[in-house]
């Protein structure tokens, strides 16, 4: 037998229904208490009026008005106070009042106690961060990670010259934690708003609130970094996917978005590259990183061009297009007040990088150049300077056999090491030195070392953070030292890496000072990788050539990417070691006798004599210790500016190799 309720169950029910609705159906209920009994009372007092009518005090006739004792009963509920007024009149009157007055401290109580919860759970609900974003034309960075700040700091100084810019943050964190964490780690912001909300990167719902449709672009975190397990780095890749299939279903056809994301393993590159064709650029950072290291080891002071290079701070790569009237590469150098052509974009969408100086250029080319802004970049239809005809010397660098010593491993090592085969002669060495590696670890080196047939690969088994193991090593002895994180797991701690770096780095220092004194010249280029950008100086006072800042410099792509996806082309162009890539050469490879004063358009000609390279800049050595100075690297100087080079001094080219 089914249950048969009450009228006053049913009620009861259909009450807290009502009420379960939220804070709307309970300001509402109140409201309807409150016009219930002020309209009971009313009444009450209209009745008591009519029966026996209060007469004013000073008059002998009753007052019958009924619109007086309406205003008198809202007075006494909306304030307890004005029951005073019924001091002169009959107890039933009295009574009227205090029904009114109590009522009135009963519903206005329940009020302001609804006011101050709402309120209380609105406060929480945008803590929470699931409101909506009601911004177009933002960046949207989906996830949370160590590169967020550096990510930021690009946007920032990519977005300087824009109007009221907005980078819009989603991810799993909690909202607080993150606006605390910015506030703490980043407090240059210059004219850019950013704006955090909670909640997952693959959810529609979640996208949609950020507006994502009318964003112009999206980078796209990883949830682990490079050292992670393959468990864990496979669960990145399904994530970002996730967020890749949630993103296109939101902004569609769009063709002003682009978005950069980082995918670990090649198969799911493919996979993501076809969800949105056109719109999404995958990035390797890890290879990319490897490769810039080998380069990087084996010119002094490349790591400060390519940090320029990377960066939105100083120079920049942008494709640029014009009337170009049928001008040649070579030719066009000097039409740019600010700027250095470095290669062409034809219609078909192929890059070439230094193209020959007489190749002529079509109305539909676009240059790509290395400039300070995109807003700086103008062709003038007349030469700006005309260079003088200097001799170049018939001089080429020796290549030879070269040995390496890397002090570490990583993720990017067997990177690092294939990429530097390509580029040294057979019979190099490269020595691996790892404390007491695991079998994991030393399984790795010998398959690599098997795989290699132009170079020789070891692995020693010793501690380089122990100066006598070090010592006995003869590090000086290599043409380049690479130092990498020296514990052999998958626990990466930035701040104990970068110590543990500048230990190896002051061993070496001691040592290079040991040499000078005896009277040697200490030739071995040092390299190592930084993860904290805050170790910067510390780092640069440890007597290494160059360094890497890996976070940075990923995040520095990141946001390149973001703004121009087309840049990945140029950087798989100058990243490898076949093409053209950045060379930082010997001022005696371009000059018969040094020191020499000259303009930096006559060095602009004289790297076109020489198989067409193109000169971005100089390095002067005096300056190579100067930081204020960026370490002695200029960029892109006028074309008309004068400097005097010496032997010591290098000329920054893009060339097809190093001799």
């Amino acid at each position: 037998m089914s249950y048969q309720a009450s009228y006053r169950e049913r009620l009861r029910y259909r009450i807290d229904n009502f009420l379960g609705r939220g804070s709307s159906a309970l300001f509402l209920a109140l409201m309807i208490t409150f016009i219930g009994s002020l309209t009971l009372i009313i009444v009450f007092r209209a009745l008591l009026n009519l029966i026996a009518p209060e007469i004013p005090v000073g008059s002998e006739t009753a007052d019958p008005d009924f619109l007086k004792q309406m205003w008198l009963t809202y007075l006494q509920i909306t304030d307890p106070g004005n029951m005073a007024q019924d001091n002169d009149t009959s107890t039933v009157f009295k009574l009227s009042a205090i029904a009114s007055g109590m009522t009135g401290v009963v519903i206005f109580s329940a009020l302001i106690a609804f006011l101050t919860t709402a309120l209380d759970q609105s406060i929480a609900h945008l803590k929470k961060g699931h409101s909506r974003v009601l911004e177009s034309g933002h960046t949207l960075i989906l996830g949370w990670g160590p590169r967020i700040v550096e990510i930021l700091r690009e946007l920032v100084e990519a977005n300087e010259s824009e109007k009221d810019p907005v980078v819009v943050i989603l991810a799993a964190e909690d909202k607080e934690e993150m606006d605390e964490y910015l506030s703490i780690n980043f407090l240059d912001r210059r004219n850019t708003r950013i704006v955090t909300r909670s909640g997952s990167t693959t959810s529609l719902e979640a996208l949609e609130r950020l507006n994502a449709a009318d964003a112009k672009s999206a980078i796209i975190l990883s949830t682990c970094d490079a050292a992670a397990t393959t468990s864990e780095k496979l669960t990145s890749d399904a994530r970002v996917i996730k967020t890749v299939l949630a993103l296109d279903a939101q902004v569609g056809d769009s063709e002003e978005f682009n978005a950069v994301a980082e995918i670990f393993d090649p198969r799911n590159r493919h996979v993501v590259l076809n969800i949105s064709p056109g719109k999404v650029v995958v990035v390797d950072a890890e290879e990319i990183l490897a490769k810039i290291m080998v380069q990087t080891s084996r010119t002094s002071g490349l790591s400060v061009v390519y940090a320029e290079l990377l960066s939105f701070e100083g120079c920049e790569m942008y494709f640029h297009q014009a009337e170009w009237n049928g001008i040649t590469f070579g030719a066009m150098q000097y039409h740019f007040p600010d700027g250095v052509p470095i290669g062409l974009r034809h219609a078909d969408g192929s890059l070439h990088i230094r193209p020959e100086p007489n190749t002529v250029l079509k109305d539909d080319d676009e240059i790509l150049i290395v400039a300070d802004d995109d807003s700086t970049i103008e062709f003038k239809t007349t030469a700006l300077v005309t260079p003088k005809e200097l001799p170049i010397p018939d001089t080429r660098a020796k290549r030879s056999q070269e040995r390496m010593l890397i002090l570490g491993w990583s993720p990017k090592a067997k990177i690092v090491v294939s990429e530097y085969s390509d580029y040294v002669l057979e019979g190099s060495i490269v020595d691996v030195v790892v404390h007491d590696p695991s079998k994991t670890r030393r399984g790795e080196i010998e398959t690599l070392a098997a795989e290699l047939d132009s170079i020789q690969l070891n692995l020693i088994d010793k501690n380089p953070l122990d100066s006598s193991d070090l010592e006995s090593l003869d590090p000086l002895a290599y043409n380049n030292i690479i130092v990498l994180p020296q514990r052999d797991d998958n626990e990466i701690d930035a701040e104990r890496t970068d110590s543990e770096t500048i230990v190896v780095l002051l061993h070496l220092r001691s040592m290079t000072r040991e040499k000078n004194r005896n009277g040697d010249t200490v030739q071995t280029k040092i390299i190592t990788e930084v993860l904290d950008s805050s170790n910067q100086d510390l780092i640069s006072r440890a007597g290494v050539n160059d360094f890497l800042i890996s976070n940075r410099m990923v995040s520095m792509i990141f946001a390149q990417l973001s703004e121009e996806p087309r840049i990945l082309e140029v950087y798989d162009d100058l990243f490898q070691e076949d093409g053209s890539e950045i060379y930082v050469k010997p001022a005696s490879l371009y000059f018969e006798n040094l020191p020499q004063t000259c303009r930096f358009a006559d060095l602009m000609a004289l790297a076109q004599k020489r198989d067409g390279e193109v000169c971005l800049g100089y390095k002067l050595k005096s300056l190579e210790n100067n930081a204020d100075e960026n370490f002695g690297v200029k960029l892109i100087p006028l074309k008309d500016s004068e400097v005097t080079l010496t032997a010591d001094d290098c000329l920054v080219v893009v060339a097809e190799d190093d001799l």
